[in-house]
């Protein structure tokens, strides 16, 4: 059961931009899997499922293969490890680094995917990130700690 349910849950998010539990825990019973919401957070935490921008100001869940979940264990190292501070300046992030790391963490944001970033210059420990927005930049900004938190 827990192998259909999983299955289910690819499906799903594959299909729709789901952003919460809820939503995916609505979206599994109507598809006639009968869940509680502490067991749609153990798939997730099991599966390794991942949130990102939608590009609409939301965010939703996705499936990391192993090949990105690897790149991905390897980007967040670098970025928990260089990043230092950041700051928007209308749609353009400043992101300061340990001295030497800027391309590294810039390399590890470009990882992100985020739909929102145009762009970005790296020198020896600052990185100037071009955004659509000043209102994405915020939401880059979030996107950025969330996953330093993760």
């Amino acid at each position: 059961m827990k192998r259909k349910r999983q299955e289910k849950i690819i499906e799903l998010i594959a299909m729709y931009d789901v952003e919460t539990q809820e939503e995916l825990a609505d979206l599994l019973e109507k598809n006639g899997f009968r869940v509680t919401q502490a067991t749609v957070s153990r798939d997730i935490r099991e599966m390794k499922l991942s949130k990102i921008s939608d590009g609409k100001g939301r965010q939703k869940y996705v499936a990391l293969t192993k090949e990105d979940s690897h790149l991905g264990d390897k980007f967040l190292r670098v970025l928990q490890e260089g990043f230092v501070s950041m700051d928007m300046a209308q749609n353009i992030l400043v992101v300061k680094t340990v001295s030497g790391m800027a391309m590294a963490v810039a390399a590890a944001i470009d990882a992100m995917r985020l739909s929102e970033i145009v762009g970005s210059i790296a020198g020896d420990d600052t990185i100037m990130i071009a955004v659509r927005t000043a209102e994405d930049t915020k939401l880059v900004m979030e996107q950025i700690e969330n996953a330093m938190r993760a």
